[in-house]
């Protein structure tokens, strides 16, 4: 699917409107123009398929742009694919 964050545009995204937690890599992040500075504290924890837990690096709330709807949407970012 193809959108815009925060008005940059995205050529890949996979949107999932019932997903309890919204994910963002690390490197989409960055792409994003986006640094540390812009990421919320959280003490988030994911597991993943297998069970093993990681701590998030923060979240971030951007404006999630997807045909003619805009949503401001909160993305937890993750050091994975």
């Amino acid at each position: 699917m193809k959108g815009f964050v925060d008005g940059k545009p995205m050529t890949k995204m996979l949107v999932d409107g019932g997903a309890a937690v919204n994910l963002m890599p690390y490197t989409m992040f960055c792409k994003l123009g986006k640094g540390p500075r812009d990421l919320l504290e959280t003490d988030m924890m994911l597991k993943d398929f297998g069970g093993n837990a990681s701590k998030t690096w923060g979240a971030v709330n951007v404006n999630l742009m997807i045909g003619s709807k805009t949503l401001p949407t909160t993305f937890f970012i993750i050091d994975g694919k």
